[in-house]
């Protein structure tokens, strides 16, 4: 099977698995539709600008994670619901690993676009900017939540998973921000040995 059939199993296997017996269905199409728009981004741009190995399996991992919120809600991963009564807490932190990859993944995408078409030669402004714009699609997606909250009141009380923390939407952003910096520092040494073959 090539690289591409086994994203694909997996992908489609991760949204099969998510949606069957969803905890909200109004909170999976909101939560999912992130991952369901990447097929259709990727098929679209896959012969005018295919990524690389590196970018697709990071965008891949950041589908399944959207899924599996999507499956449960944020506040209720079972996994964390564990890990919260072992650490002696009432908040489960799915959310922050969700927002945590919501830095390291579109990091490097952005890095591989600016890199790709000759915004930026590689180095300090190029991992600068690459964090910058995470910090934007953080703050964006931030703002997203607060319009969906708005428009359909308690129905996204789920999506929106602060679950009473009133710092949540600074923190998001700030795991974010720990986020690129840290695709950055792990991952930028592969991701250019991989850019080399574009």
């Amino acid at each position: 099977m090539t690289k591409t059939g086994i994203w694909l199993v997996i992908y489609f296997g991760a949204i099969i698995w998510s949606v069957f017996d969803p905890k909200d269905m109004f909170t999976w199409w909101l939560e999912a539709l992130p991952a369901l728009l990447a097929l259709p981004i990727l098929l679209f741009t896959r012969k005018r600008f295919p990524l690389t190995t590196l970018a697709y399996v990071l965008i891949l991992i950041h589908c399944c994670v959207l899924l599996v919120g999507a499956r449960y809600t944020y506040a209720e991963v079972p996994l964390f619901d564990w890990i919260a009564q072992w650490m002696g807490s009432e908040r489960n932190n799915y959310d922050k690993v969700g927002h945590f990859a919501q830095g390291f993944i579109p990091v490097i995408l952005a890095r591989e676009v600016m890199l790709r078409n000759n915004v930026l030669q590689p180095g300090a402004w190029c991992q600068f900017l690459s964090v910058c714009f995470v910090l934007a699609f953080s703050a964006f997606y931030e703002l997203i939540e607060w319009w969906v909250g708005a428009a359909s009141g308690e129905d996204a009380e789920a999506f929106l998973g602060t679950q009473g923390y009133v710092w949540d939407t600074q923190s998001d952003m700030f795991l974010a921000l720990i986020g690129g910096i840290v695709g950055l520092l792990v991952l930028t040494n592969i991701h250019n040995k991989q850019l080399k073959y574009c």
